[in-house]
């Protein structure tokens, strides 16, 4: 309940019948049936003593009975609060500036690179221009040495000469300068047909698939839920396959991982220049994540690069008709093996009267190579920044402490997120638990691109779903509408959840996020909606404001058990 001042409390002796919430925007003075009798009246003068001691001693029956809330009933919005973050957040926002340094100026982030601790220094000092509380970056290890693509040039120049569109993997190696090689194709799709290829790839570019028929775009890339959809996703499905289907798509995962592992090291073997692959994007956009190991102790890998879709094909279906094909190469890679260690960035606004417990809000900043990282993640980094300044310049006061935390090694398997819950919250594979775990509320996370919030996946949580639906009404008319029971995965949440604590990823509209920009090239600034990032922040600014308010804390799901952390 918010505190507007002591005379206030007085209304809480007054029947709740007699009160009425006030319309958004409106003030929250009492109206003139229950206003306080004006200051100099005589019933004032003959009661000063006795009313100071009645108004101090609602004002504490106030603070009590905002702790000893009954469970279960659903909190009402701050409709005040809610409308000077909104102003703050749709009339004086900074979201696109800090999306445009991120990404313009710093991207790509790949974990440990020169590009990813550059942009945390900008993002450490602008959190300190805010007046962030105890902003820094908190090391954690193992990660492993770091990678940059610093020049890329590749070019067919026979039979005709053709720029092709293409990226280097990251952790592989470079051609120390430029390289023109012929074109061989080697179809390598089992181990057992790599002896055919025994003696003939030295000095040799290496194309190994078939490329993908790359098909007409009848549908948009981009698309928002109808309400159907976000009405499917409100429903509780029952799946089977469970840790089954699981299992088989991880086997299936590293079988592919250890076949190119061997076809890569073959390749190094017998001499070849590089390994140019194909890859599921076409229309120009090329995803391209990892090819090499980031452990400096693993042995190393080949020049590899991903190729758009239409010029991989031209070259392969050259070589169908026996006409020779030489590419020249021109490709710079660094590694940087002083400091393995890896880092997030965190900062606070502190909190009141419950400063020990902490509300947390965050998303990965780290991006891969090929694109600047604009919507994966610097959409989820910028909303979640931009957030914490909303919450700080409206200078609305917040019982628990607030703290912003933004994570490297995302791409990676969630690496930072889990070494944090590790080292302050409990180690899900013991679940050996530390004091801070019973002090977060909840964390709250975005990272699935540009796409407006639509709600919130509850990941089982039950109990939190009257909660949130209460908060959800002022947003209603921003597209915010749907509270989903099930899990969602594959982002920073789960390590909050791996250990029992609650932890939300809001539902986002898909967008061209899974059709164009997720680890991608065209993974760019102007791929971000800058509408959609605006409601983003405002909508994760009063929800985090919300939780930080609460009498409770957030109800919890019951501990998950031990549970060994799965490695790939």
């Amino acid at each position: 309940m918010r505190r507007l001042g002591i005379w206030v409390a007085v209304l809480m002796l007054v029947p709740a019948a007699a009160l009425t919430r006030p319309v958004f925007g409106q003030s929250s003075a009492a109206t003139p049936a229950t206003q306080a009798p004006a200051a100099g009246s005589a019933a004032t003068q003959s009661t000063d003593k006795t009313a100071d001691r009645r108004e101090k001693r609602a004002a504490a029956k106030q603070a009590a009975s905002a702790d000893a809330a009954p469970a279960g009933v659903p909190d009402k919005p701050d409709y005040d609060a809610i409308y000077k973050l909104k102003d703050e957040g749709f009339n004086h926002s900074q979201i696109m500036e800090i999306e445009s340094y991120l990404t313009d100026v710093y991207g790509p982030r790949l974990t440990n690179s020169p590009n990813i601790k550059a942009a945390a220094e900008w993002t450490t000092k602008k959190m300190g221009d805010w007046q962030l509380a105890k902003v820094k970056t908190e090391p954690w290890e193992p990660f492993g040495r770091g990678w940059s693509n610093e020049k890329f040039f590749a070019e067919m120049v026979g039979p005709r000469s053709f720029i092709l569109i293409g990226y280097p993997k990251a952790w592989t190696p470079g051609t120390n300068g430029p390289v023109t090689a012929e074109v061989v194709y080697a179809a390598i799709t089992k181990e057992e047909d790599m002896a055919k290829y025994k003696g003939q790839l030295q000095g040799k570019l290496v194309i190994t698939q078939v490329p993908d028929p790359v098909l007409p775009h009848f549908e948009a890339d981009a698309k928002r839920y109808t309400d159907a959809e976000l009405a499917d996703l409100a429903n509780f499905q029952i799946t089977g396959g469970g840790d089954k289907e699981r299992d088989a798509r991880i086997a299936q995962f590293r079988a592919q991982r250890d076949l190119q592992n061997k076809i890569m090291k073959f390749l190094l073997d017998e001499g070849a220049v590089a390994w140019l692959e194909d890859q599921r994007g076409d229309d120009g956009t090329v995803f391209a994540q990892q090819g090499g190991s980031r452990d400096p102790k693993d042995p190393p890998a080949i020049t590899r690069v991903a190729l758009a879709a239409e010029h991989y094909g031209r070259i392969y279906r050259l070589l169908e008709k026996k006409i020779p094909v030489s590419i020249t190469l021109d490709i710079e890679n660094k590694f940087y093996d002083e400091d393995l260690k890896s880092f997030n960035i965190t900062g606070e606004i502190p909190g009141t009267d419950k400063a020990d417990e902490v509300v947390m809000l965050g998303g990965h900043f780290d991006s891969w190579q090929a694109g600047t990282g604009a919507t994966d993640n610097g959409a989820g980094s910028a909303v979640m920044l931009e957030a914490i300044r909303i919450l700080k310049a409206s200078g609305l006061k917040m019982r628990r402490t607030v703290r912003v935390a933004l994570w490297t090694g995302e791409e990676e398997g969630l690496l930072g997120s889990r070494a944090y819950v590790k080292e302050h919250f409990g180690d899900p594979e013991t679940m050996k638990l530390t004091p801070e775990h019973a002090k977060l509320d909840a964390y709250y996370n975005i990272d699935n691109g540009t796409g407006k919030i639509r709600g919130v996946y509850l990941q089982g949580n039950e109990a939190v779903a009257p909660i949130f639906e209460e908060w959800m009404e002022p947003f209603r008319n921003l597209g915010m509408t749907t509270l989903s029971i099930r899990n969602t995965g594959g982002t920073d949440h789960l390590s909050f959840n791996s250990v029992g604590l609650p932890g939300f990823q809001f539902i986002q509209d898909p967008m061209d996020y899974d059709a164009r920009t997720h680890h991608s090239n065209m993974d760019l600034y102007e791929r971000v909606q800058e509408a959609d990032m605006k409601q983003m922040a405002v909508i994760v600014a009063s929800f985090v404001y919300m939780t930080a308010n609460r009498p409770d804390m957030i109800p919890r799901k019951p501990l998950p058990p031990p549970t060994p952390q799965i490695r790939f």
